[in-house]
C-alpha cells in the first residue's frame, strides 16, 4: 500500500503507528523536518513517535508505508534508541506551529499565525513541506487588508517567510506545545521538558502555572531542577518551591549555592520557609533528610471519617495518603506526642463515625530523625511499609519517610536517564 500524497503535521499527531504485521509501536508525538539554503522546500525527514515506556524514538519517513484511517503504518525494525534532537532539525510541533510569519498577498504582506503544515510526497519519494496553515493578524502598514482578523486560511510555503530562523527571532506559543503533550504523565512531561532546548524551556517554564511547575519540578533531577529554577524570578521560585513537597524543596534549594537559597528562603512565606530550614539542618542520608514534614496528622479523637476525607484530597499524594499519624495537639509537625499510625486499609474497614484512636498499629516503632538510610531501608521492608513515622527524642512527630523518597536515594544518581537507554529491535 503506497502512502498518500500528503497530510498535515497537527492531523497525524497521536495518531496510533503500526509496524507491517498490525502490532502497534507507538504514537505520533512530532514530525523532524529540516531546513537547508541549497533546497527550496524544507524536507519530512521522519516521525518522533512515542513507544511503550514513554519513550520517544525516531521513525524515518522512509519506513512509513500508509498514513490513513486514522492510524500510521511503518515497515521494517524501528530503532528504539531515544529520540536526540539534533542541531539542524526543527520540530513541527514543538517549533513550527503558532509562529508570528508574514504571508505575501496580492493587496501586501499580512502577519499571521501558523495553525498547521502540510507537507507532500514528491516524486523522488522524499517529503516536501509545501503548504502552510495560518490565521491572519494585522497587516503590514503598506498595502489593503484582505483578510480579516482570526481568518483562517492556506497558502503555499513560498508566500510564507519568518518560518525557519532562530528562536530568538521567531516566537512560537509554549501554551500549543504543552497542549499537545496534555496526556502526559507528570514524570513523563518532566523527560519531554528536560530534552528542550535552554531557549525553548524558558518559554515552556514561563507558560506553566507554578503548581503544575512544581510537580515536574519534583520529577527532574537536581541538575535540571537547579538550572530551572535560577531562571525564575525570585518571587516565582518562592512560590514554586512553596507548592512543591517539603522534602522535594529542600532538595533543591541544598544543590544551589548557599546565598541564593537563603534569599529564596526570605522571600516564601515563613510558614512554609520553617519546616524547609529544619530540613536542611539534617543530613541527606538520614530519616531527616529523606522525610516530608507534612504527613497526613490526625488526634485520637477525630473520626475515621475526619482522616479518609483529608486523604482524600487532591493534593495528598498516594503514598502520603497510605497511612495517618496519630498525635496529641498540636497537630503541625513538630507535633505532640506521637501515639501510633492507622492505615488506609484499615480505615476503610472501620465505621465513619468511630474516632481513629480506637484503631491505632502500635507495632511498628518510629524511626529517630538522625537514623540512617540504611536503617530506614530494612524498616520499610522488614513490615511492608509504605511509609513510616519519623520522630525526636521527645517522642514528637517531625514527619515521614515514604518508599518512594528511598528510591530516589537508592537509586543512581543518573536513573532517569538510564531508564531510556534501551537496545534496538
Amino acid at each position: 500500500m503506497s502512502a498518500p500524497a500528503r497530510f498535515y503535521v497537527a492531523r497525524l499527531a497521536s495518531l496510533n503507528v503500526f509496524d507491517p504485521l498490525g502490532d502497534q509501536v507507538g504514537r505520533v508525538r512530532d514530525v523532524v523536518v529540516v531546513f537547508s539554503s541549497t533546497r527550496r522546500r524544507p524536507r519530512a525527514i521522519g516521525l518522533v513517535v512515542e513507544v511503550p515506556g514513554r519513550r520517544r524514538v525516531f521513525v524515518p519517513m522512509t519506513r512509513v508505508t500508509s498514513v490513513e484511517g486514522g492510524q500510521v503504518i511503518t515497515t521494517g525494525l524501528v530503532n528504539m534508541r531515544r529520540f536526540e534532537q539534533r542541531a539542524n532539525e526543527t520540530l513541527v510541533l514543538a517549533e513550527l506551529i503558532e509562529r508570528q510569519v508574514t504571508v505575501n498577498t496580492d493587496d501586501g504582506p499580512v502577519e499571521a499565525t501558523v495553525e498547521d503544515i502540510g507537507i507532500e510526497q514528491q516524486a523522488n519519494r522524499n517529503w516536501d513541506v509545501n503548504r502552510v496553515f495560518v490565521r491572519a493578524g494585522r497587516k503590514h502598514t503598506r498595502g489593503l487588508l484582505t483578510r480579516r482578523r482570526g481568518e483562517t486560511f492556506t497558502v503555499p510555503l513560498e508566500e510564507v517567510t519568518g518560518l525557519s530562523g532562530r528562536r530568538t527571532q521567531v516566537e512560537q506559543s509554549a501554551a500549543k506545545l504543552l497542549e499537545s503533550f496534555e496526556d502526559l504523565k507528570v514524570a513523563d512531561l518532566a523527560d519531554v521538558i528536560s530534552d528542550l532546548a535552554p531557549e525553548r524551556r524558558s518559554d515552556v517554564v514561563a507558560a506553566l502555572d507554578d503548581d503544575r511547575l512544581a510537580d515536574i519540578l519534583q520529577e527532574l533531577g537536581e541538575d535540571d531542577q537547579a538550572e530551572i529554577i535560577v531562571t525564575l524570578k525570585g518571587s516565582r521560585a518562592a512560590d514554586v518551591l512553596e507548592a512543591m513537597e517539603p522534602d522535594d524543596a529542600a532538595d533543591l534549594l541544598s544543590a544551589l549555592p548557599p546565598e541564593r537559597a537563603e534569599s529564596l528562603l526570605q522571600l516564601m512565606q515563613p510558614d512554609d520557609a520553617a519546616p524547609l530550614r529544619r530540613l536542611l539542618t539534617y543530613e541527606e542520608d538520614t530519616a531527616g533528610g529523606l522525610m516530608t514534614t507534612e504527613p497526613v496528622v490526625v488526634g485520637p479523637e477525630d473520626t475515621v471519617a475526619e482522616a479518609l476525607a483529608i486523604v482524600r484530597r487532591e493534593e495528598i499524594s498516594a503514598a502520603d495518603a497510605a497511612a495517618v499519624y496519630v498525635c496529641r495537639s498540636p497537630l503541625e509537625t513538630p507535633t505532640g506526642r506521637y501515639l501510633g499510625m492507622v492505615h488506609l486499609q484499615r480505615l476503610l474497614r472501620e465505621p465513619p463515625h468511630q474516632p481513629v484512636g480506637s484503631y491505632l498499629d502500635t507495632g511498628v516503632d518510629p524511626i529517630l530523625v538522625d537514623a540512617p538510610l540504611g536503617q530506614v531501608t530494612r524498616q520499610l521492608a522488614t513490615y511492608n511499609l509504605i511509609s513510616l513515622p519519623v520522630v525526636d527524642e521527645q517522642r514528637r512527630l517531625l514527619g515521614a519517610v515514604t518508599v518512594d523518597d528511598v528510591l530516589d536515594h537508592i537509586l543512581p544518581d543518573d536513573w532517569r536517564d538510564e531508564r531510556h537507554e534501551v537496545t534496538d529491535v
